[in-house]
């Protein structure tokens, strides 16, 4: 039987409408701009058409990339002595684990880049976060982790103006 976590915070993207909303959205804008469009064709400006055409194209692509990344997520999980950090994005599940000992947390100052870093190996985290939220997971990951090493290790937050730079 598996236990709860005993630190975990999940980022999903801000997603104002649901899938319906944007089909709804996109329907609307359609019937509005072919309507234009047909409106001035009818009136001898048919060169209209296809540039209205086209931006329903760009429309129509750009909703379907939203929908696409709808369900993305990251979770960051502590538990048993193990980071678990575990990425959804289009779709594709990636899952990557730490020591908890070991794991480091690396910040920038201003809270553009958030990591965890053990062994050499460095994983970004925090991609669904803002700058202010970045620095604040950034406290409680390194609070959570100092916490669990019990005194053995002294973990900190590295503040760097550069990635990779300690």
């Amino acid at each position: 039987m598996s236990r709860a976590a005993e630190f975990s915070r999940v980022a999903r993207r801000n997603n104002s409408l649901s899938s319906s909303g944007r089909t709804l959205v996109f329907a609307f804008v359609f019937a509005v701009s072919v309507g234009i469009a047909v409106a001035f064709a009818a009136l001898g400006a048919w060169l209209i058409l296809p540039f209205a055409g086209l931006e329903m194209l760009a429309l129509f692509l750009a909703f379907r990339d939203i929908g696409r990344h709808a369900g993305d997520y990251e979770r960051i999980a502590i538990e048993d002595g193990r980071v678990r950090v575990q990425w959804r994005e289009v779709g594709q599940l990636r899952n990557a684990e730490l020591s908890r000992y070991w794991a480091q947390v690396v910040a920038s100052r201003e809270g553009r880049h958030l990591s965890l870093r053990s062994h050499g190996r460095e994983l970004a985290v925090g991609r669904h976060r803002s700058d202010e939220q970045r620095l604040q997971l950034a406290k409680d990951l390194a609070r959570e982790l100092r916490q669990g090493a019990q005194g053995a290790r002294v973990l900190r937050v590295v503040h760097s103006n550069r990635v990779g730079e300690a």
